[in-house]
């Protein structure tokens, strides 16, 4: 507004006479300059974030630097820090992560640490993604329960109450370090099994500022969106319901408030998910072009909704283990694609000095993330699906269950989005799976082998209570040096 006075006095108050369209013309360019003006001093004054990736060692870390980075615009970095207990598995991701920075945004500062109070110490967002125990206990999750001929699977079934044990102190331990050293700060956590490190959460710390998320759901809208001509799942309004890697959209709809569920059930029922696997390039070993295409079957059991492809491990699981080698499950897949070709490429970026055609590239776990940063930066009241307490959003379930459905997101967190009752179908698989859950941190918090024998019984992939005893003695002479003491 000064701007304008000055230039106005000077340029329009002389005693000189001016054309009325140049006057006007004046006028616009006046108005032009001074809002050119204020938009950079409004870009110098933006608030900057400091994040911190809580996982810095996992294959995941680049693509969310990269969607980071990508998206700048929109939630401006000021800093980015990595922090893991692995420190020789960290450097390797964060040396080659460091170049790209350099490459790309050098006004962004940059940090790898294994020190909790320096990672930890002003940061505005915790994006947490560890695996305790990393690829090698995921292993033994998925080949124990195979020996008795049940799922191995790593969040679904005993490998997933397994790695549930695992997860539940190193997620607590990542929320106390940042209330501690950055007490305004969001955590925003994709550690799984989600649906167990929800519950813990839910119990041990229920004031912390967490928000725990899953990319599967998106990953699927993605395909769905496909399925339908759209560019994006953005385009779509989805009703959702369940718990995390248990769920079933009731409600697909474009922006114009089109159903979009008669052309994507005609999908379903034909092959699945498999219809829409072109162009992604997330989930493409064999294993879940399997899991894509059983997403029939799954379908045809409840042909008013559309599936979680993990309802597979529940409804087919003597499909699943007859289909598995239990020599090589899906964590070999993973350590000898996905684990291999991320360390590959970070040391050649490291060798050469450059990340230019270093191979890294975003996916849909990094770019949810950043979705959900930014929808708190910003106060976007975007609509994003969240794993919550329920509160009667799921009306005839479990109030107190950890629930995942779509909220609406801004900078005091969430609101839940009514999903009204639910069939008796989803409603009877939930409540024995959220007891599974609540069961699993029963166990945690008070050291109890009765409870986690229950909860292994109580999973829908394990024949009796006989078979789950012997996993359960399996898994604890496994879990030894990571599950608290049982008795």
């Amino acid at each position: 507004e000064a701007c304008f006075r000055i230039m106005k006095t000077d340029f329009l108050a002389r005693p000189v006479y001016v054309q009325r369209e140049d006057r006007i013309k004046a006028h616009f360019l006046i108005c032009f300059i001074s809002l050119l003006i204020y938009r950079l001093l409004e870009k110098k004054m933006e608030k900057k974030y400091s994040v911190v990736i809580a996982g810095g060692g996992s294959t995941f870390t680049p693509g969310i630097c990269l969607l980071l980075l990508d998206h700048m615009d929109r939630f401006p970095i000021r800093k980015i820090k990595f922090y893991d207990n692995f420190a020789e598995r960290q450097e390797t991701i964060a040396k080659a992560c460091e170049i790209y920075l350099k490459e790309n945004a050098p006004e962004v500062e940059f940090a790898y640490t294994t020190d909790p109070e320096e990672a930890f110490t002003d940061v505005d967002f915790v994006m947490c993604h560890i695996r305790v125990g990393l690829y090698a206990m995921r292993e033994k999750d998925e080949k124990i329960p195979m020996k008795y001929n049940v799922v191995g699977q790593e969040t679904c079934g005993p490998g997933g109450i397994a790695y549930g044990m695992r997860s539940i102190g190193g997620v607590i331990e990542i929320l106390d370090y940042m209330e501690k050293y950055s007490p305004n700060a969001w955590m925003l956590n994709y550690s799984n099994p989600a649906a167990i490190v929800a519950e813990a959460t839910r119990r041990l710390r229920p004031d912390s500022k967490i928000l725990n998320i899953c990319d599967m759901p998106i990953d699927l809208e993605e395909k769905m969106a496909n399925m339908v001509g759209l560019k994006s799942r953005k385009e779509m309004s989805v009703g959702y319901y369940g718990l995390n890697h248990f769920g079933w959209w009731h409600k697909i709809e474009d922006k114009d408030g089109n159903d979009l569920m008669p052309e994507i059930k005609k999908h379903m029922a034909a092959n699945g998910f498999a219809d829409a696997l072109s162009g992604t390039n997330q989930h493409v070993e064999q294993s879940w072009i399997e899991t894509f295409a059983k997403a029939k079957d799954v379908y045809a059991l409840d042909p008013e909704t559309i599936p979680n492809t993990y309802l597979k491990y529940y409804l087919y699981p003597d499909y699943v283990v007859e289909h598995t080698n239990p020599e090589h499950t899906r964590a070999n897949e993973v350590m000898e694609h996905r684990e291999k070709n991320i360390f590959t490429a970070c040391r050649k970026i490291i060798e050469k000095g450059t990340a230019v055609d270093g191979g890294f590239e975003p996916d849909a776990h990094a770019e949810y993330i950043v979705d959900l940063a930014c929808a708190i930066a910003k106060n976007t009241k975007e609509k994003m699906l969240l794993i919550v307490p329920n509160e009667g959003a799921v009306e005839n379930f479990d109030r107190t269950a950890m629930v995942e459905i779509p909220c609406i997101v801004g900078s005091s967190g969430y609101e839940r989005i009514c999903q009204g009752s639910i069939p008796q179908f989803q409603k009877g698989l939930m409540e024995q799976q959220v007891s599974v859950e609540k069961l699993v941190v029963d166990a945690w918090i008070t050291g109890s082998y009765q409870k986690l024998w229950q909860a292994i019984t109580l999973s829908k992939t394990v024949p009796s209570a006989r078979v789950a005893k012997l996993i359960l003695d399996d898994l604890i002479e496994a879990n030894k040096d990571f599950w608290p003491e049982l008795k």
